[in-house]
């Protein structure tokens, strides 16, 4: 090699080095900064994170200035996380292999908790602020529905921002992310999603509310008062009958009547066929039978089909209580004193006059029967009960917040079920646990569901106490498998053919022996699945299998003489859901979370 070539051999050695130098100070730099810029992104959004707790008591407290400063704080946090993440060198990170995807999510994330506090928490605060939640409360004057309508484009808009940023991060494939960005995005997935729930709740609210309330005309609905005493799917009997009226926010319940006076329908009001053949054309003949289905669209479309034909009055819904939602309302409204002289004079054969969240089940569920022995005094009754508690709702009587969670919880355990009769407002309804359907978006995947219809033709319903248990089996076949074990106890006197009233006990006259009580128990299972197998008493027994909304149901009745304990199980297989299971029960006089268990899982090798 000559002395000229071994020169510029070394310069480009040289050079070589110097260039790798450089590289890796510029990459290890690079890395630093990166490092820096992650830490930064941390800090900002766990101090985002940390004002969650104080901006939600701050709204419970009505603390409008300070939920104000405190979502501006929130979004200062999150445009800072924000900006940090949009940085170019950050950008281009994120287009490198193996570890480009994690830069890629922790920008996602800090995006989506900017577009949240920016989209969502700061509109929804202005909504919090311009609304005076207590003036929309009935109060014995219309209310001033404007500023819930007025609201509706924000909730709207936050709602939107929410359900798109909670879309973007679940479309991310966390599989090959790094833990320390696969977690904290977990947690947004999960937060994310829990909040979608409640804005798109608000929004639709927004949405169908003022209109049903009244805002621009009247709304009338049937109101069908539920006898838990007489078990049907959704409650019980609907023996009592009211018109609510509902007037720009201002609620008057009239024109009181009973199953029993709306009369036989012949030609009956047409069903599904599924329906018919599970439970029988009574569903369409009898408005005492409306609900023997479960699904309340059904109930609520054939008794308003009734009422307008009997009646001739047109009506834009129906909603369905029972006595012990009203007891939930007592107790937010305060006690209800009886003033109609009719209702007074039915009251003196040892009635209480004055109701409250502790004596109204209690009286209309049983001490009306033992006290009263004539069916039309007793609906009389049951009616004028609600009247009254619905004119103490109207006139704004008791605690605003505690209403607002009585109702909820009422509408929870299934005592409150709403339709409409406007296809828009029923739309979004029936998305809700509110409407009751036994399809749709409100049926979570895995969700299972137990239901009882008497078969008694009496009241003794009332002492009968159950539980409902979901026991998940061991995957057979690669599907896996639950088991509805539902318990039930007859816990009437062991004398009740002498000691309850003939028409509690039914005298015989259905073929149940006087005392004893039965039941038909509805079990249905999760889309697509089967039912496979029941059991009485842990011995495989026949039952009646069918399909409603291709959903497996299975059917069996029991009958319990006084004191007596009987154990039905239904195994369901081939449930292709791979969601937690749930369970839905009908209402009872006992308190739901008395009735369903926790879930049991099988001991599997």
């Amino acid at each position: 090699m000559s002395t000229t070539q071994s020169a510029r051999s070394k310069r480009r050695l040289k050079w070589i080095l110097w260039s790798t130098v450089m590289v890796s100070a510029v990459a290890a730099a690079s890395v630093l900064w990166l490092g820096a810029k992650a830490t930064a992104i941390k800090t900002e959004l766990s101090n985002a994170t940390s004002l969650l707790p104080q901006l939600r008591d701050e709204i419970l407290e009505n603390n409008v200035d300070g939920a104000t400063q405190t979502v501006r704080d929130v979004g200062s946090h999150t445009a800072k996380a924000r900006d940090e993440a949009s940085d170019p060198l950050w950008t281009l990170a994120g287009a490198m292999p193996w570890l480009g995807a994690n830069f890629k999510a922790a920008s996602e994330v800090a995006t989506s908790a900017d577009d949240v506090a920016r989209l969502g928490a700061t509109p929804l605060v202005s909504v919090f602020q311009d609304l005076d939640w207590n003036a929309l409360a009935p109060g014995g004057e219309s209310v001033d529905l404007q500023p819930l309508i007025d609201a509706k484009p924000k909730l709207v808009a936050a709602a939107q921002a929410v359900v798109q940023s909670s879309e973007r991060l679940n479309s991310i494939d966390a599989t090959t992310l790094l833990p320390q960005v696969s977690e904290p995005l977990a947690q947004a997935q999960t937060q994310l999603d829990a909040l979608k729930g409640g804005l798109t709740s608000a929004a639709d609210a927004a949405r169908v509310a003022p209109e049903m309330l009244g805002a621009t005309e009247p709304r009338h609905y049937l109101v069908l008062i539920q006898n838990n005493a007489e078990s049907r799917a959704t409650g019980g009997i609907p023996g009592a009958l009211a018109l609510l009226t509902i007037d720009r926010g201002d609620l008057t319940l009239d024109a009181q009547s009973s199953a029993s006076e709306i009369g036989v329908f012949d030609p009956i009001v047409e069903v599904d066929s599924e329906q018919k053949t599970i439970y029988s054309a009574r569903i369409g003949k009898f408005m005492q039978d409306v609900n023997l289905t479960p699904d309340f669209p059904t109930t609520a479309q054939v008794a308003h089909t009734m009422w307008e034909r009997k009646t001739g009055q047109r009506v834009d819904g129906v909603i369905s209580v029972d006595p012990v939602a009203l007891g939930y309302i007592l107790d937010a409204t305060g006690p209800v004193t009886i003033t109609s002289p009719e209702l007074i004079s039915i009251a003196q054969s040892g009635l209480p006059t004055e109701l409250n969240g502790k004596n109204v089940v209690q009286t209309l569920l049983s001490d009306v029967y033992s006290k009263i022995d004539k069916p039309k005094l007793q609906d009389a009754y049951f009616a004028g009960v609600a009247q009254e508690i619905f004119a103490a709702l109207s006139d704004g009587n008791g605690d605003t917040q505690g209403l607002v969670e009585g109702l909820s919880r009422g509408t929870e355990e299934g005592r409150i079920r709403l339709w409409s009769n406007r296809n828009a407002e029923q739309s979004v309804i029936a998305g809700y646990p509110l409407g009751g359907s036994m399809s749709g978006r409100n049926v979570s995947p895995a969700e299972f569901g137990v239901y009882f219809n008497d078969g008694t033709g009496a009241k003794m319903d009332f002492y009968v106490k159950r539980t409902v248990q979901l026991v998940k089996e061991c995957a057979r076949d690669g599907y896996a498998q639950t088991t509805v074990r539902v318990t039930s106890t007859n816990t009437a006197p062991t004398d009740s053919a002498m000691s309850l009233p003939t028409y509690v006990t039914g005298d015989g006259t259905f073929g149940v022996p006087p005392g004893s009580v039965q039941t038909n128990i509805v079990a249905y299972g999760p889309v697509q699945a089967n039912v496979e197998t029941a059991k009485l008493d842990g011995q495989r027994t026949d039952f009646a299998p069918y399909v409603h909304s291709n959903r497996p149901v299975g059917v069996i009745a029991i009958r319990l003489a006084p004191g007596e304990s009987r154990t039905v199980e239904y195994t369901f297989g081939k449930i292709v859901q791979h969601t937690e299971p749930n369970v839905v029960v009908t209402p009872t006089v006992q308190d739901v979370k008395d009735v369903i268990l926790p879930t049991q899982n099988a001991q599997c090798g």
